[in-house]
């Protein structure tokens, strides 16, 4: 998994504004355990790209697992406004779920 990682950290290197790549990179980060990792390259990708939903609970929860309870509200909050705005209307109820868990 590491290798995957080392590429991918290497083709951002390449090219910083690839979105996908850093959406990718979150990914590996998140299967690798790294939360803290997984945090900041979400960021940067979310920063870079309209995300429908996916990214942001995706960063919610792993907020949620270093403790930024706070902050993985404010994930959950927003990620449930871009899937209706994108017409993902179960991923919101899912996201309205876990906020009622988090309360």
């Amino acid at each position: 998994m590491s290798d995957r990682i080392a590429a991918l950290e290497r083709m951002l290197e390449q090219r910083p504004d690839d979105a996908r790549l850093r959406f990718g990179l979150a990914l590996e980060y998140e299967r690798a355990g790294r939360d803290e990792d997984v945090v900041s390259a979400l960021h940067a990708y979310l920063h870079s790209a309209e995300d429908e939903g996916n990214a942001w609970g995706r960063l919610a929860t792993a907020l949620e697992r270093i403790g930024r309870v706070e902050e993985a509200r404010e994930a959950l909050q927003t990620g449930v406004a871009q899937a209706l705005a994108h017409g993902h209307p179960t991923m919101a109820d899912e996201f309205r779920e876990r906020l009622a868990d988090l309360s």
